[in-house]
């Protein structure tokens, strides 16, 4: 994965120096700096303390071949969260780079043939949350473990196989059974 300004992605926080956290993209790229004040509402005295090993949603403001990325947990223009944060409890699911990418389309512009309706599938039956990051890598909340496994193998498995609709529907229906 390379970093792209506007990308949303999931980060790992390594470590923390006075004024950034250093954040995991990806295994294997250097760490992303994240102001401790690029949250919504944040202050020198009400900043958030993240520990290492802590998961945020956030958005990658700067990006570039020579510089460490930047990103941030909140709108710049707005100064709000939309949906930007630390991410607590759930499970972290590693899927490919396309499949973040479908992941996120919204459902008007998936075309037939890449057309996912695993997790509206399984929302009919579960209640889940999730976030997905351009980093390839999905972030699931449900209320048992049983059900966020599900969540994470139903979408990896979908992957993988490159399941069309009725197989997903199939998959859904063995999983939740």
């Amino acid at each position: 994965y390379t970093p792209t300004p506007h990308d949303l992605v999931i980060a790992t926080v390594h470590h923390s120096s006075t004024d950034y956290y250093h954040c995991s993209l990806t295994p294997y790229t250097p760490f992303a700096q994240l102001p401790h004040l690029a949250f919504e509402n944040a202050t020198k005295k009400t900043r958030p303390q993240l520990a290492a090993r802590s998961l945020v949603y956030a958005k990658v403001v700067s990006a570039s071949r020579h510089l460490d990325p930047e990103i941030a947990c909140c709108n710049a223009s707005t100064g709000k969260a939309d949906g930007m944060g630390e991410l607590k409890g759930g499970m972290v699911f590693d899927v490919s780079l396309g499949m973040a990418r479908r992941l996120l389309l919204p459902p008007g512009r998936q075309k037939d043939d890449g057309r996912l309706v695993v997790l509206d599938e399984l929302a009919e039956k579960l209640a889940f949350e999730i976030a997905v990051g351009r980093n390839g890598r999905l972030w699931v909340k449900a209320n048992t473990v049983r059900e966020t496994m599900a969540v994470g193998k139903a979408v990896q498995e979908t992957d993988k196989r490159a399941l069309d609709l009725e197989e997903q529907r199939k998959l859904v229906r063995k999983l939740v059974l």
